[in-house]
């Protein structure tokens, strides 16, 4: 299975190194690590959802920029806010940068990490794939690496699923049209034997033309080959009863040995 990808969204170089640093590899083999995109904000707009499998996103930098940048009616609304005693709720569904920046994630349905500095919010919330994690100093890149690499797991099991769910489904049809083939075996012999007959008879019937007999003695070659498959699937029947036989035999002395 190809190697996971991980995109890292931060204007802060120090941001996508802390996280590469911190995350969680076994210390034999090198498939748990993914492979990192480091990608400049600006540019996320760009993105499209089948490139990566887990967006990882700064939106401490993000809301600098973004309080810097705003529009006028967002100015317009703060102030009317204000002088009317509202408060603005900060528990809103998603931040801003969460719906603008990422929204090739959410729209492809890709898991997604917002790492925000707000203390007034919990330390992590939910919302559908996307979680925000609040940046706690010292422990916020070991949390983003584990949790990291718990998502990407379960995406990986699920894909392997998935795939068993069709080459299971694929495998059920062949063996229900063997089963079919097996058990109209016999009905396919007794016609093969009437057509295999009455060709040997056109074919020893004196005066026939000889284009009539050429064409009898084809029938009847035919005939013969297809009896030599279903005698095979006869054959391949037996093999596979006595090897499920032994199998079972195997699993029954397996099991009184346990």
């Amino acid at each position: 299975m190809n190697r996971p990808t991980v995109l890292i969204l931060a204007s802060d170089p120090a941001f996508s190194r802390e996280i590469t640093a911190s995350w969680p590899q076994d210390p034999d083999s090198h498939s748990d690590r993914p492979e990192f995109i480091v990608l400049d904000q600006t540019f996320s707009r760009d993105l499209k959802g089948s490139h990566y499998d887990l967006a990882i996103a700064d939106a401490s930098s993000a809301a600098k920029n973004s309080s810097s940048g705003k529009d006028d009616n967002q100015n317009a609304e703060e102030k009317r806010d204000k002088k009317d005693g509202r408060k603005k709720d900060k528990r809103q569904p998603l931040s801003q940068y969460s719906k603008q920046d990422l929204k090739p994630a959410l729209a492809a349905g890709k898991p997604a990490i917002l790492i925000h500095s707000d203390p007034a919010l919990d330390f992590y919330t939910l919302h559908g794939a996307v979680l925000e994690l609040r940046r706690e100093p010292g422990i916020w890149p070991a949390m983003v690496g584990l949790i990291g690499r718990e998502i990407l797991r379960r995406r990986q099991a699920e894909s392997r699923a998935r795939a068993a769910e069709k080459t299971l489904a694929v495998a059920e049809a062949e063996a229900t049209l063997g089963r079919y083939m097996v058990e109209m075996r016999t009905n396919v012999n007794n016609a093969l034997t009437t057509v295999l007959g009455n060709a040997e008879l056109l074919v020893l019937e004196p005066g026939l033309p000889a284009t009539v007999v050429a064409q009898a003695d084809t029938i009847r070659n035919m005939a013969l080959r297809l009896h030599e498959v279903f005698q095979r699937f006869a054959s391949l029947e037996n093999e596979l009863t006595v090897a499920a036989r032994e199998q079972g035999k195997k699993a029954a002395r397996a099991g009184v040995g346990s």
